[in-house]
């Protein structure tokens, strides 16, 4: 008989939907290795945030064919570990868009007119109206980071309520952006002028600690801040000095660095006796119709797979055996890679994407090359939330079109080659990959200039003039700085023409060095990337 484990509390109609098509267990509050010893029994497992599903689970898991998340994210999932075994991992990345967005709002909303100080004045017998006049939102300049399905509908919401929007989001596109009523506006611009701001983000290396000091520094003494996407986006100790010296009017959180916050976290020890800052215990998803909807999504998908059907939110790769997927692997590796490196040689800015693949690359299933490219393209803005099977929709919806072309011929490298070229606001950029025979990838030309280098965690790609000194001046630069170079390539068509350069370094190039970098004579472009 087909069983399914429910190991997290999960809304009565996700399981009447499981029901369906299995027997169902529900064992609440499993530790890992309780649960090591009995997943060998069952062929799916429906979590929620609860439930730690490591490589040793997935590892004992022999009949396991799915693994369910209902809620957004997979963190507790190891993902590679659920691959590599064949078995599908799916979530529910729409289920909570309501929900968390009206947290959003609701959070402004009570910022503007001290809601929770309100109430707990009142209720302690004090009639404080002098002290709790409020603000309006309307005619106010909201500021949304993220413009995803959630930050959509917060700016959708807000325009109706007769704010002006502005946002931030490299990978939307200014014609999406216009039909969304919404002004594309930098990062530092959008701080600077907004009135509100809500961050709809996920947490990943690039936003840790997006909000910080510095930054916070810009925002106007009037203006509030507002995060229900993920905890760690703020600096939060950096946030709570903002609050305390007035240098923000205030800030409303649901999530945090670690949770449940602790009782030494600066925001609990803040002396708020004007009520400018409010905590929630992490409710964006937390309403009933969110739980039940993320339930059904989830039981839905699980019911379907078990009855040999897609899943319609898979987070791995969907519809391909395991064998395909091995044969696969450093193509669809190289596709994401290069995505990810056109997108931030591209600054995120990109409208048109052309996948061109030539000779071997031609020949395998082309629909997952061109997703794992699309994959990487947004993973920086994404983070988790993009996968192979939501890649291409929020490609569409960022008003990305994407062109495939074949070439069945061998040219340059017996393995064929994969060509991405893109088009937008500020530019275009090339590059070209392939696999070399032992399965290493290669990063063989960037803007049509060619070259031979290995993709690494950290690299600086820069365009220059091809002439005498640039190469040490860069060097000596980074050296001054203490940033050590591990190799270095350079490409060039003509002598004394233009000419690109790629290093692969230790570590990350903060802005100022990359300031210090664009001041050499002779440096046209300069792109730090992270792979």
């Amino acid at each position: 008989m087909t069983k399914v484990l429910v190991s997290d509390p999960i809304d009565k109609a996700g399981i009447e939907i499981l029901s369906q098509v299995a027997q169902v267990d529900q064992r609440v509050g499993l530790s890992p290795d309780e649960l090591k010893k009995i997943i060998g029994d069952y062929d799916a497992l429906m979590i929620r945030s609860g439930t730690q599903v490591t490589p040793e689970v997935i590892q004992a898991a022999d009949k396991l064919r799915i693994i369910g998340r209902a809620g957004v994210g997979v963190d507790n999932v190891d993902v590679p570990s659920a691959t590599k075994r064949g078995v599908l991992v799916v979530n529910s990345p729409g289920g909570n868009t309501i929900a968390a967005a009206e947290h959003a709002l609701a959070l402004m909303l009570s910022l503007s007119r001290h809601v929770p100080q309100a109430h707990q004045s009142t209720m302690s017998g004090r009639w404080d109206r002098k002290k709790y006049v409020g603000n309006e939102l309307y005619q106010k300049v909201l500021g949304v980071v993220g413009l995803g399905k959630i930050g959509s509908h917060v700016a959708k919401v807000a325009n109706a309520m007769g704010m002006e929007v502005i946002a931030f989001d490299p990978f939307i596109s200014a014609d999406r952006a216009q039909q969304m009523q919404v002004r594309l506006e930098g990062i530092e611009g959008l701080f600077k002028k907004a009135d509100y701001i809500t961050l709809h983000l996920p947490r990943t290396p690039d936003t840790e600690n997006l909000v910080n000091a510095a930054l916070l520094a810009t925002m106007k003494p009037t203006a509030r801040l507002v995060n229900c996407a993920r905890g760690g986006i703020i600096d939060e100790s950096a946030l709570a000095d903002a609050v305390d010296r007035g240098v923000i009017a205030g800030a409303a959180l649901d999530v945090f660095a670690d949770e449940p916050l602790s009782s030494d976290s600066p925001l609990r020890s803040l002396n708020d006796h004007l009520g400018h800052l409010i905590l929630t215990p992490h409710l964006g998803a937390s309403t009933e119709e969110a739980q039940e909807n993320v339930a059904i999504d989830v039981a839905e998908q699980i019911r379907d797979v078990l009855l040999g059907l897609p899943a319609r939110s898979a987070v791995n790769i969907p519809g391909l055996s395991a064998e395909i997927m091995d044969s696969l692997k450093p193509h669809l590796q190289l596709a994401e890679t290069l995505g990810l490196l056109v997108s931030q040689l591209s600054g995120g800015q990109v409208h048109e994407l052309e996948v061109r693949l030539q000779g071997e690359f031609a020949q395998h299933p082309s629909q997952p090359l061109v997703v794992a490219t699309l994959k990487g393209l947004l993973s920086s803005a994404l983070g988790d939330r993009i996968n192979y099977v939501n890649a291409s929709l929020e490609a569409k919806g960022r008003g990305i079109h994407v062109l495939e072309v074949k070439d069945e011929a061998t040219r340059d490298f017996a393995g064929g080659s994969m060509q991405l070229n893109t088009r937008g606001d500020n530019g275009g950029h090339s590059v070209v990959g392939a696999v070399f025979a032992d399965g290493d990838l290669r990063i063989t030309a960037v803007d049509e200039f060619p070259v031979n280098v290995s993709p690494s965690r950290h690299m600086l790609f820069t365009r220059h003039r091809d002439m005498p000194g640039i190469i040490g001046q860069l060097g000596s630069v980074l050296g001054q700085h203490n940033v050590n170079i591990a190799s270095m390539q350079v490409g060039r068509r003509i002598v004394r023409g233009d000419a690109v350069m790629v290093l692969s370094i230790d570590d990350p190039i903060p802005s100022d060095l990359l300031d210090l970098i664009h001041s050499i004579k002779g440096i046209q472009e300069a792109h730090p990337v992270t792979l």
